[in-house]
């Protein structure tokens, strides 16, 4: 994975609508978020339950328009429930209402059976008429619908090397396609979440941001930041993070990862410019050929 240290993103604590209405039109390249469900999830300090949610949603998406370069890109991602497996429908088409063009639809698989062996995370509902929810969507928005991606940035290994050369590939590396398995990580307590119902691996805007091909430095929103997944994103890929979060909690969690994360990232590059540096002065021995 390639690094860039330097950049400083930082989450803010304040309501969407105010972070957004704060910032220049066509500031933004990326967002990557994920909305609340309203579905009457308990945060730290409020209820995810409003009586305006899909009006509101739209009014979100508006400004997330406006703050969005012509050239920039939005990943919407949302998950259904099984008493109500439309939300992700309603809420695209609110994007959609104002002006937003679905260029991909992207399923995020949490889990797959593939034979008698399962992989990844899910949470198991119990119930004699529904079959536990493995996936949620990530709506790739654009305002033309025709914007050009870094679809090899993602890619994988083809499995079969010999249609590198049938399909006229110059490298080992394909389009993944638009299905991600993104497995959590195994946690032990609401800790290892950060004390955050609902999160999503930091893998996914990574991938989002890689796929987008947006320049290095760029700024990518994430105006339902939470614990700040995006914004860890973000300092590994060198980009300008910017979140908002009406939660203070939430807030403070979030730039303690990013500084942590950002410590990491500052370790690893001194030690592989040390590391460099021994490669360097060490001496090279040519061993001696004796005639037998």
């Amino acid at each position: 994975m390639t690094t860039t240290v330097g950049f400083s993103s930082a989450a803010q604590c304040i309501d969407v609508l105010e972070g957004l209405q704060s910032l220049a039109s066509g500031s933004v390249a990326c967002t990557v978020t994920s909305p609340p469900y309203n579905i009457g999830i308990k945060y730290s300090t409020h209820q995810d339950r409003r009586s305006d949610y899909l009006p509101w949603i739209e009014e979100v998406c508006k400004k997330i328009r406006r703050v969005t370069k012509d050239d920039g890109h939005f990943f919407l991602q949302v998950g259904d429930t099984s008493v109500d497996p439309l939300i992700s429908n309603r809420v695209l088409g609110c994007a959609l209402s104002t002006g937003w063009m679905l260029q991909n639809k992207i399923v995020w698989a949490k889990n797959i059976s593939i034979g008698d062996d399962s992989h990844g995370h899910f949470k198991p509902i119990n119930s004699p008429r529904f079959l536990n929810q493995t996936h949620e969507y990530i709506f790739h928005l654009t305002k033309a619908g025709d914007l050009p991606i870094d679809r090899l940035a993602i890619g994988v290994s083809f499995v079969d090397k010999a249609n590198i050369r049938r399909f006229d590939h110059q490298h080992d590396v394909r389009c993944r396609g638009n299905t991600w398995f993104i497995p959590y990580e195994t946690v032990q307590s609401t800790g290892g979440k950060y004390h955050h119902p609902a999160i999503f691996p930091v893998l996914l805007p990574e991938m989002c941001i890689r796929l987008s091909g947006i320049a290095t430095g760029s700024l990518v929103l994430d105006p339902f930041v939470g614990s700040g997944s995006t914004l860890v994103a973000c300092e590994r890929l060198g980009m300008l993070g910017m979140g908002f979060d009406i939660d203070a909690v939430y807030v403070e969690t979030a730039n303690r990862r990013i500084a942590a994360e950002r410590q990491k990232l500052a370790q690893d590059s001194a030690v592989g410019l040390a590391t460099a540096g021994q490669n360097n002065n060490a001496v090279q021995v040519t061993p001696k050929v004796v005639d037998p």
